[in-house]
């Protein structure tokens, strides 16, 4: 009929057959996420990990649209097992700090590989390590307590809090940077071993900025070297570990959000420009700033920085390690 178009019977059902073909692509990048993100924080509630994998969830989940929940785990590998073995679809994410790429070599029969097995998403988060003392232990400087631990090894009782913990990483480079081995004293966690500083029934400790300022402030316990780049605003006059002539000693307690292996880049590069946005958030800001706690930089919290940072880590720990002997199984 004039003015009418007739539509050919076997064009009609290619272009049906091509447009249902071009759903699925279609629907993979509309569709995620549509229910809440669960991240799994490798830490005991309340603990540093936890504290800051929730501070991070609440920012994130307005740029995802959907609730971003907080699973804790403690347990050096139990929450990075939980997150590899599951469902790679973007929905079942990991929190873990530094312990992540140290854990590679403390664990020699580790029930998966860390750097395989995980997609790493984005660098969180940067907090310095204090190097402590009992109030009254007998030096001068950081360069003197290197010294004394050169020279009297395990007569010096060094506090830990976990071998995969930022605590006793930072204690494993000073001992090797006095290339001698204290006595360690182990603790459940660094509250514990803080108590026993102060009541000087150990020498030495090294923990996070975040819990040891005010103990500092107080004079309950002396400090001696800060272990990032740059002093920091809480501790003006204490200087760094590489200003004090042990640049080997310099350590960031990291934090890293991290996808199951084979999760679908799109999705993955979706979760990292969330965790972008969230790390210029202004309370997330203020909150890590109470934490002594530095948000990780643009360029830190991608993707590609974050495999390749995760691989320079495992190298660093492995020697540190290995010398030390210190093994988790």
């Amino acid at each position: 009929m004039k003015g009418n178009t007739i539509m050919h019977p076997r064009r009609t059902v290619l272009t049906g057959l091509a447009a249902t073909l071009a759903l699925p692509a279609i629907a993979r990048a509309q569709a995620f996420p549509t229910r809440p993100i669960t991240i799994v924080a490798s830490g005991a509630a309340g603990g540093p990990t936890d504290t800051i994998t929730r501070i991070v969830a609440e920012a994130m989940g307005p740029h995802l649209s959907q609730p971003v929940v907080v699973e804790s785990i403690s347990g050096s590998t139990v929450a990075p097992l939980r997150v590899a073995n599951a469902r790679p679809d973007g929905y079942t994410l990991l929190v873990n700090n530094i312990g992540m790429a140290a854990s590679a070599t403390l664990f020699r029969r580790l029930p998966y590989d860390v750097l395989t097995a995980f997609a790493p998403l984005g660098i969180v988060s940067d907090a310095a390590m204090t190097v402590i003392s009992r109030p009254d232990f007998p030096v001068a400087d950081l360069a003197d307590l290197i010294n004394v631990l050169r020279q009297q090894g395990d007569r010096i009782n060094m506090g830990g809090s976990g071998l995969s913990s930022a605590s006793n990483l930072c204690g494993l480079l000073v001992q090797h940077a006095a290339q001698a081995k204290a006595t360690v004293v182990g603790f459940r966690g660094s509250a514990p071993a803080m108590t026993e500083l102060m009541a000087g029934r150990i020498d030495v400790f090294c923990d996070q900025a975040t819990n040891t300022i005010p103990f500092i402030r107080d004079n309950r316990i002396r400090v001696w070297g800060v272990t990032s780049d740059a002093r920091l605003p809480g501790l003006p006059n204490v200087p760094t570990a590489a200003e004090a002539g042990f640049p080997g000693v310099a350590m960031s307690t990291w934090h890293g959000l991290y996808a199951p292996a084979g999760t679908p880049e799109e999705v993955q590069l979706q979760l990292s420009a969330a965790l972008r946005a969230a790390l210029q958030n202004d309370r997330l800001r203020q909150r890590f700033a109470e934490l002594q706690t530095d948000p990780a930089t643009q360029d830190r919290a991608t993707v590609a920085f974050h495999r390749r940072f995760l691989a320079e880590e495992v190298a660093r720990w492995r020697p540190v390690i290995e010398a030390a002997g210190a093994y988790a199984d």
